[in-house]
């Protein structure tokens, strides 16, 4: 894949799927991602935690994820960079304004 090396029918079909274990109580969890997924972003649950700005302690509201992926379609740094802009766009939902 990172040499174009993938024809159209080996790539066709796959997906990204959500996967939700916030439902059930559940906090961290690793998604396995299934064929013809090519990336899978876990959901878990969401809760209040202590966050350190500004010299000071204050509450945020803390959502975990997960994202797992096929590291022969898409490179590690890509993976983190999308879950890096997916997390800018969750903390401050104006951001999908721009």
């Amino acid at each position: 894949a990172p040499d174009k090396g993938l024809t159209p029918v080996e790539i066709s079909g796959g997906c990204f799927t959500i996967s939700s274990f916030g439902g059930i109580g559940g906090h961290a969890f690793t998604p396995i991602v299934n064929v013809p997924e090519v990336a899978i972003l876990g959901v878990s649950k969401s809760s209040l935690k202590p966050v350190y700005q500004h010299g000071q302690f204050v509450p945020r509201l803390m959502l975990p994820l997960s994202l797992s992926y096929d590291h022969r379609v898409i490179d590690g740094a890509e993976g983190a960079r999308f879950s890096v802009y997916l997390a800018t766009l969750l903390s401050d939902t104006r951001n999908l304004l721009l």
